[in-house]
């Protein structure tokens, strides 16, 4: 019986990684910013964020990509430390939206 979560591929038959330089998007620095931020102020700490990510289940850790893992993990922890509400949240979101709209 093996205890290893779907998200761990360690020691598996797999292909080679071929590492590959690229630019990251503004969205992804400032989620890793916000990283740097938060655990440095003591508001979440990093085995939080690989707690939320190992917890997303695998539909979504296979479709999401690195960052956008991380910022529903940032998510999840936020929330239920109460630092933000889902109600909050929701109404931020919407303002994103509606500014990218207007642009």
């Amino acid at each position: 019986m093996s205890l290893r979560g779907y998200h761990d591929m360690g020691g598996q038959a797999a292909d080679r990684v071929v590492p590959v330089e690229h630019d990251y998007a503004l969205w992804e620095k400032r989620v890793d910013a916000m990283m740097v931020l938060l655990t440095s102020k003591g508001h979440m700490t990093v085995d939080e964020l690989r707690r939320g990510i190992e917890g997303l289940g695998p539909e979504a850790y296979d479709r999401l990509t690195y960052y956008e893992r991380w910022i529903s993990s940032v998510t999840q922890v936020m929330i239920e430390r109460g630092q933000v509400g889902v109600a909050e949240l929701a109404e931020r979101i919407a303002e994103v939206k509606a500014r990218g709209s207007a642009a």
